[in-house]
């Protein structure tokens, strides 16, 4: 099987006004088989930043923890909080430095700094790409079809965090590698919000 075939999942992003919008659903798959109806996979670096992946469980986990470990370490050194385009290089470049052994994901890092919101997609080795909406995973085409018709810039979080759900709804009525429920992140100046919403009837 190729990295594709381990990556079942939906995961969205999308700048809005004040902020981003990180969303992933629940469900965890490997190939075939259903493993976990509660998988995380949305993650807060810090107030402003987060982190969100479509792939295998144990990559986003490790690549989490190692870049939190940075982040932490840039703002001790610099006194400040790290930004997000430095966190996207820096994802970037751990991803890149593994493309002989990838991790089999795909990567999505959000967040607000002083430059605004900002939002980067990456690919198993790094490519890194800005970008106003992002889908990645199994579930990404069916979600893409539904935030592209009813995106637009400068719309409120709060239709943000609509927008993202629909979306989400939509994937998971068609990928058989997406359910269960929605983790999604509301980034802000003043902060970071977490909704857990069900998706079980």
């Amino acid at each position: 099987m190729g990295w594709q075939d381990y990556q079942g999942a939906t995961t969205i992003g999308l700048i809005c006004e004040g902020g981003v919008v990180l969303a992933s659903e629940k469900r965890v798959t490997w190939g075939n088989m259903l493993t976990s109806r509660g998988g995380m996979k949305v993650f807060k670096l810090n107030d402003r930043i987060g982190l969100a992946f479509a792939g295998l469980m144990s990559d986003m986990q490790a690549l989490t923890r190692e870049a939190s470990a940075y982040a932490s370490l840039y703002e001790l050194d610099n006194n400040r909080p790290i930004g997000v385009k430095a966190v996207g290089k820096l994802v970037s470049n751990m991803l890149f430095q593994r493309r002989m052994f990838p991790l089999l994901m795909e990567t999505l890092v959000g967040g607000m700094d002083e430059d605004g919101p900002s939002l980067y997609s990456m690919d198993p080795v790094g490519s890194l790409i800005p970008d106003p909406f992002i889908t990645a995973g199994t579930g990404a085409p069916i979600a893409m079809g539904v935030i592209e018709a009813e995106y637009k810039e400068g719309m409120s979080m709060e239709d943000g965090a609509k927008l993202a759900l629909k979306a989400m709804k939509a994937a998971v009525a068609r990928d058989i590698a997406s359910g269960d429920g929605v983790d999604m992140l509301l980034i802000t100046k003043d902060g970071t919000e977490e909704r857990n919403i069900s998706l079980r009837k």
